[in-house]
């Protein structure tokens, strides 16, 4: 070899090194930063000797990135969903603590139990009385809590939309630079990490499918097929609901007119927050608002006056729970929205109210101006049959509604049991795989980490040999240096 030969291979390899050298700089900066990839320098060799610097290139594994954001959104989903459940099981917290509805419904019934054995004492009716305004309250707030967990719904589907527009502004961003970058073979990893870092955080709203296309260019697509990229950003719009009630239905999302949430969508996102949310709002939150409605029509058919004539005329009326519709019974066999959060103790029970604490024992609560409905017409203090007469309708059958998803031929303690074991059914199941998805997504980071991220161990030592191949670089030049510098003063 001869010395310009020599030389020009040294200070190509000197060339190449400084730019590995800037690389594994740039390697051991990102190494604490989980969505950046580990840079590779590619090289090739020169004919007459000596390397160059061919590209930039980065650590990947497709088919393990892929998994991961399918394993991001599917755990984002069911964390959503727990925390909805959560919010509503305050409404039950501990029976033992006589914060539920089934413990408040056992409450009024011992309550009962009670004043039939002692029909004349009037401090076991006002604790029947205080038992009747608890349950009632109880039904109203957990109707209120579960109006509330589908308002944050709502208002957590507004924050997720406006995420995901940011996000495909931002992707769209990132992709221009790789397209326009990759033709000329210019160095785009960092738009590459940027453009995956976009990715896994857009697929914890929505469930996502991703397309390579030549020259870098990417689509993607929710977990459902519809486009959320391609070429640019689709816009997806969603019309939040502030306030909600039993007959609230809230507006679904769209991408570019395509529904991609609600029972009505045809091609409805499959994971995801947004997914999550939605569930909560328009499916758990509504079928349990259900139960309750149901629970409290329950209560007013069994605490119903009849008309005691002995050719009854009049209709069965409201008694101690009564409700905006009344004289009137609300529908048979259907739950009426809204109807656990409208449920009262009416007045004509109540002392403080104008009423009076016999009407438990003797009747005539629907209509104290109507005698048909009193039961101990002659005001007899021992009289209880009216009060086992409710015990009694308690402990029968009724038939509720099916679309509460819980046994719709029981009791109303039972159907009030069913509908915490529903609760407490979905809160565990949302619970275990919450926890099997957070565990799987876990490992499968660590597994891309491993195979994508920076170990610093290995880029230091890389940075040793680096160091020692620039010196060994350097030597040569000054070799060859030294060399030229000898035949010039040879030949003056």
């Amino acid at each position: 070899m001869n010395l310009s030969l020599a030389l020009s291979s040294a200070q190509s390899a000197l060339s190449a090194t400084a730019t590995q050298t800037s690389i594994i700089s740039r390697n051991i900066t990102g190494a604490a930063d989980p969505g950046y990839s580990r840079k590779l320098g590619l090289t090739s060799s020169l004919g007459l000797g000596g390397v160059k610097l061919v590209s930039v290139g980065r650590a990947t594994d497709t088919a393990l990135y892929f998994r991961m954001l399918e394993a991001t959104s599917s755990s984002s989903a069911q964390s959503t969903l727990l925390a909805g459940y959560e919010r509503l099981s305050r409404t039950v917290e501990d029976p033992e603590l006589n914060q539920s509805v089934t413990a408040s419904l056992g409450n009024l019934t011992a309550s009962i139990q009670m004043l039939a054995e002692s029909p004349g004492d009037p401090v076991l009716g006002a604790a029947m009385l205080t038992a009747a305004y608890d349950l009632a309250g109880t039904l109203n707030d957990a109707s209120r809590t579960v109006q509330e967990t589908r308002a944050q719904a709502d208002s957590a589907m507004a924050d997720s939309v406006s995420r995901i527009n940011d996000l495909l502004r931002q992707f769209e961003t990132a992709n221009r630079a790789i397209v326009a970058g990759t033709p000329s073979g210019a160095d785009v990893t960092d738009h590459l990490d940027t453009r995956e870092r976009v990715l896994s955080a857009l697929s914890e709203e929505v469930g996502i499918s991703v397309v390579t296309r030549p020259g870098g260019d990417m689509a993607i697509y929710t977990d459902s097929g519809v486009t959320l990229f391609e070429k640019s950003a689709r816009t997806i719009s969603f019309d939040r609901t502030f306030a909600y009630d039993a007959n609230t239905t809230g507006a679904a999302v769209f991408a570019d007119g395509v529904q991609l949430t609600g029972p009505t969508a045809t091609m409805g996102i499959k994971s995801g927050a947004l997914f999550g949310h939605a569930a909560i709002r328009d499916e758990v939150a509504p079928t349990y608002q259900r139960q309750l409605d149901e629970i409290a029509r329950g209560l007013i058919v069994a605490f119903a006056e009849s008309d005691q004539s002995a050719i009854p005329t009049l209709p069965d009326a409201p008694g101690l729970f009564t409700w905006p519709g009344a004289p009137a019974m609300p529908p048979a066999g259907v739950a009426l929205p809204g109807l656990a959060g409208l449920i009262e103790v009416t007045a004509n029970a109540d002392p403080a109210r104008g009423g009076d604490l016999t009407r438990l024992r003797d009747g005539g609560l629907a209509d104290p101006l109507q005698p048909e409905y009193v039961y101990n017409a002659t005001g007899e203090a021992a009289y209880s049959d009216r009060l086992y007469g409710l015990i009694a309708k308690l402990n029968a059958a009724q038939a509720f509604d099916p679309a509460t998803q819980v046994n719709p031929n029981t009791t109303l303690s039972g159907f009030s049991s069913s509908s915490v074991s529903w609760l407490e059914a979905g809160r565990k199941q949302a619970d275990g795989e919450a926890s099997f998805r957070a565990t799987f997504l876990e490992r499968t980071k660590e597994a891309l980490s491993n195979k994508t991220g920076v170990n610093l161990d290995e880029e230091l030592a890389l940075m040793m040999e680096l160091e020692r191949s620039y010196a060994a670089s350097a030597r040569i030049i000054s070799a060859v240096d030294n060399m030229l510098q000898a035949l010039l003063q040879a030949t003056r």
